[in-house]
């Protein structure tokens, strides 16, 4: 398969290594504004690839040059700086998207192509890249929460002892400041997440559970703080995301998207079977009220910023 990334920045780098690590793809290429850094990227990863997967990685200058790519990742625009929101890169990054998608789509088969968004706000790229490539919304796909549950995940598994892939857990909504943990659908192996407590004699109160919202939300600001960017944690979802869709393994991930949309018209990241044809099935989970509010209010928030951005 042959697979393009748009924006070789540290993010996009970060995504054609773990691209690269997966083994799905015969062919990358890179493309960024900066062709030196382009090249530069390609050399480098080509020079790892001795190592592991015989992969093809080329730079190109032009958009003619990702003719033929099946999957086009778009990785680019800017990234969050130290005490920047992910909706402070709205208007920059929105016309970063709109400069982007019309070029990619000059240049690729769009009865075939998927297109995965890694660009911040996540959801409002989502939506603007479905409105300007005029593809079926499955084949426009954000990575969405996938990292956030991950991050849920990974801190779950600390606190209750048991391997991260035991446990069904996930962020839903917005991959932002208003996402929301949907606590009432949670699981540990084949039983809820209350009755794994009650069975293992683990406490999990509600200040517990505040605190543990409150770190998945931070994360990348605590990350960014500390390293300048996230890069790796986003690379390893869109790897994932890959193999679902390469492997046409129709996994349950929480990928931003506007297929099957529920609510309010917008994308934001529900669990979603995902296979090669992109979203398949969009699942409505357990909520009680609480949770079924804040969802409400999330697709509120996105739906505002998009409409913001429209109105431009």
């Amino acid at each position: 398969m042959k697979i393009a990334i748009i924006g070789i920045g540290s993010v996009g780098a970060a995504v054609a290594t773990a691209v690269k690590n997966t083994g799905l793809a015969h062919e990358i290429v890179l493309y960024d504004r900066d062709n030196v850094r382009s090249r530069a990227a390609a050399e480098d990863l080509g020079h790892a690839a001795a190592f592991s997967f015989d992969v093809k990685i080329t730079s190109v200058n032009n958009y003619r040059g990702i003719r033929g790519c099946e999957i086009v990742i778009i990785a680019a625009g800017a990234n969050q700086k130290p005490g920047q929101t992910r909706t402070d890169l709205l208007d920059a990054n929105a016309s970063v998207i709109s400069d982007i998608v019309p070029r990619v789509m000059a240049n690729v088969d769009p009865k075939n192509v998927k297109l995965i968004i890694v660009t911040n706000p996540l959801d409002v790229m989502v939506m603007l890249a479905h409105r300007i490539s005029h593809l079926p919304a499955a084949r426009v796909i954000g990575t969405g929460t996938m990292l956030d549950s991950a991050r849920l995940r990974t801190i779950l598994s600390r606190q209750l002892s048991v391997s991260p892939q035991s446990i069904n857990a996930y962020v839903l909504g917005e991959h932002g400041d208003s996402s929301m943990i949907n606590w009432s659908s949670a699981a540990i192996g084949a039983i809820s997440l209350d009755d794994f407590c009650r069975q293992t004699k683990t406490h999990l109160p509600k200040s517990t559970r505040a605190t543990i919202e409150h770190r998945v939300q931070n994360a990348a600001y605590e990350i960014i703080r500390g390293r300048g960017a996230t890069w790796d944690g986003i690379a390893g979802a869109v790897a994932d995301l890959l193999r679902c869709i390469v492997n046409d393994e129709r996994r349950i991930v929480t990928v931003s998207s506007m297929a099957n949309v529920t609510r309010d018209g917008v994308a934001m990241s529900m669990p979603r079977i995902v296979g090669c044809d992109g979203v398949i099935t969009t699942i409505i989970p357990k909520m009680d009220r609480t949770e079924s509010a804040k969802l409400r209010r999330s697709a509120r928030i996105i739906r505002h910023n998009f409409d913001c951005v429209s109105k431009r």
